[in-house]
């Protein structure tokens, strides 16, 4: 009887010691940090849906002003639909490839807006039009939150990547949970260049 309580009770500490050393080693933040990943990517792709579901609208608006631009509307239509083609899911945040794809995906795009607005200039009706303005504003702020959500997503990544990679999380990660390093979102190559507008 005796015996028995005493296994009993070992059980229960060796079990209870267990669960502290988890605690203790990072098992749970590491989860929090990957979750908090995929969250922020998450607010990164609302903002870049955002973006694209004003295009239309825009397109629309600066046509009546300006129809024979058709290449420059053209260009925004396919880049548009580009971005529907290059989906990215959070379990695919680990491959550099496929993160690449998407953020050149989401630079053309930007590129054939910077176009499309630019033309404004060149159409004083069109610059004055109040539906125009305001998706241009629209487009603006879209623009800002865009890049708040990839600051964000990559502190998020920063966190988690440190996070699987200090001790004792990193024995953690490397024997029980096995998760890569996430890919910060990086700007395009000649990013640091503004682009070229010219007119015709």
């Amino acid at each position: 009887m005796y015996r028995i309580s005493f296994a009993c009770f070992l059980s229960t500490v060796l079990s209870a010691l267990f669960v502290l050393g988890l605690s203790g080693c990072g098992y749970n933040e590491i989860q929090r940090n990957e979750e908090a990943v995929f969250a922020a990517w998450a607010d990164v792709e609302a903002t870049y849906q955002r973006r694209a579901d004003l295009i239309p609208n825009l397109v629309e608006t600066v046509k009546a002003y300006a129809s024979h631009e058709r290449e420059t509307l053209q260009a925004v239509t396919d880049a548009r639909s580009r971005i529907g083609q290059v989906q990215i899911s959070p379990k695919n945040l680990g491959d550099p490839e496929a993160v690449t794809k998407y953020i050149e995906a989401q630079g053309a795009m930007s590129s054939a807006l910077s176009r499309l607005l630019a033309i404004a200039e060149a159409y004083p009706d069109l610059k004055a039009s109040q539906n125009f303005r305001d998706l241009q504003h629209q487009l603006e702020g879209t623009e800002n939150r865009i890049n708040v959500a990839r600051q964000r997503y990559n502190e998020a990544v920063q966190v988690f990547n440190s996070s699987i990679r200090s001790f004792p999380n990193n024995l953690t990660n490397k024997f029980l949970l096995r998760l890569d390093r996430k890919e910060p979102f990086k700007a395009q190559a000649g990013a640091e260049q503004a682009p070229q507008v010219q007119f015709q």
